[in-house]
């Protein structure tokens, strides 16, 4: 019997286009995923071209036949609420990737400007924490993009093909009414909340499993003593509650972990890798210190022999632990250097000012006064788009931490301006704090480069 169901979904997968032939496959996987995944694999090879996306099905066979530490982390995802994992399958990997890529490219060639995969966007500038050193508290406290706006920027996102979009802040989560209702109106549209998790509850998380498409990344940054040293008393266990929330009601949750001089022990630890599976994420994004802003505390920038460390930590997490790692600097090798400028993402901060990047608040257009493909086409987004990458060691991809000169040249160009509206800094002041940092991480990224394409 087993086997006539196998012979019938090859049938149709063969009349279907990719992205329903996906969706069917994703169907047949929810009957018995540790019995249909080789299955299903073995089917993919012999209905889909030989060349369509030939290295991630390598990449799958490969942990499905070693039954290693990323598929026991797909096997976890089968533990996870049914309707919640089928929305990240179409939404993310049907929508974003599959469908939406192709129109990006199409819109890209047309406009001969970058159109991302993803748009990171501030609900609010308004928080209820007063973190050390937070490059948000920069805007303010006081803007906040209404729902109309959001839901103007996800219209025209889709229409260029853009189907995922990450919350940044401020805390998101103060606006998350508006967020829960934006779920509802883009069914069809990822959504992904980097979050402190103090607002995360019983009943925030019943409107998760109603909306299915919203995933929250909560930010932590070691252990209590160190957490809280940055974050504020009580932050730590508000934190850890909320992942225990959102495990018990079987919810996809990932973390955000901003690695400092202060607290990298905490980081780089077995320990803190170990306790962030043992709390149920499936993922967690590495972010590099960034000096932005008058109030930055540069001493916190990690040293090049801590970063290294981390990164290595990092890809030995890849291969022995179910936990997705995500290093934001160091990745910059896997993706062809900076992914900014819209290349892959951009930002627009809660006045509506449209930046190329979350950590690079200059620009030259707000898009309560524009469009977003007309965003995309400004100065200093076609600066990045003209100038990208902006070093061919993708070890040092940034414009401002890795290549401290390039910055201040985008920004004169482009005429943009500073929209830290509290207390503007110049590109200059900016990269200045970062000249020494990038003369001492060049020799050690350089020695990094060589070695990796020597193999």
């Amino acid at each position: 019997m087993n086997g006539v169901i196998i012979v019938s979904i090859t049938d149709k997968l063969k009349t279907l286009t990719v992205s329903k032939g996906l969706e069917l496959i994703s169907e047949y996987l929810e009957k018995d995923p540790e019995e249909n995944i080789p299955k299903v694999m073995n089917m993919v090879d012999k209905i889909f071209p030989h060349d369509l996306y030939s290295v991630a099905r390598e990449m799958i066979h490969e942990t499905i036949d070693k039954k290693d530490n990323m598929y026991q982390l797909i096997l976890y995802a089968y533990q996870l609420d049914a309707g919640v994992r089928r929305a990240f399958f179409n939404n993310f990997f049907v929508n974003a990737t599959l469908n939406g890529s192709k129109i990006q490219d199409e819109y890209a060639a047309k406009y001969n400007c970058n159109v991302p995969w993803a748009i990171l966007l501030d609900p609010t500038s308004a928080c209820n924490l007063h973190c050390t050193g937070c490059w948000a508290a920069e805007y303010g406290h006081n803007y906040n993009l209404d729902y109309d706006t959001i839901d103007s920027i996800i219209r025209q996102g889709k229409k260029l093909g853009i189907y995922m979009y990450i919350y940044t802040g401020g805390e998101p989560t103060v606006r998350k009414n508006d967020l829960m209702k934006l779920c509802t109106a883009h069914s069809d549209c990822e959504f992904l909340a980097f979050t402190n998790g103090t607002l995360i509850d019983d009943s925030f998380c019943n409107e998760m499993l109603r909306v299915k498409n919203f995933i929250p990344a909560i930010s932590l940054e070691g252990f209590e003593a160190a957490n809280d040293n940055r974050r504020g008393k009580g932050a730590y266990q508000k934190a850890t509650h909320a992942m225990a929330l959102l495990k018990d009601h079987k919810l996809p949750f990932g973390l955000s972990v901003c690695y400092t001089s202060a607290n990298f022990n905490d980081i780089n630890s077995e320990a803190f890798f170990d306790k962030m599976i043992d709390m149920g994420a499936m993922f967690s994004w590495f972010f590099h210190y960034m000096p932005v802003g008058n109030d930055a505390v540069p001493s916190l920038m990690v040293t090049p022999q801590q970063r290294t460390a981390l990164y290595r930590h990092i890809c030995q997490i890849r291969n022995t632990k179910p936990l997705f790692c995500m290093d934001f600097q160091d990745d910059g090798i896997h993706v062809g250097g900076c992914i900014a400028g819209g290349r892959r993402y951009l930002h627009i901060n809660a006045k509506g000012d449209v930046e190329p990047c979350v950590f690079i608040h200059y620009s030259n257009t707000n898009i309560h006064n524009t469009t977003l493909l007309d965003a995309l086409r400004s100065p200093i987004f076609q600066a990045y788009h003209d100038n990208q990458p902006f070093n061919s060691n993708h070890f040092r991809p940034c414009p401002m931490l890795e290549n401290p000169q390039e910055l201040p040249r985008l920004v004169k160009n482009s005429h943009a301006v500073n929209t830290d509206y509290c207390s503007p800094e110049s590109a200059e002041h900016l990269c200045h704090k970062c000249e020494k940092y990038a003369a001492n991480w060049q020799p050690v990224a350089d020695e990094l480069w060589s070695k990796r394409i020597a193999k």
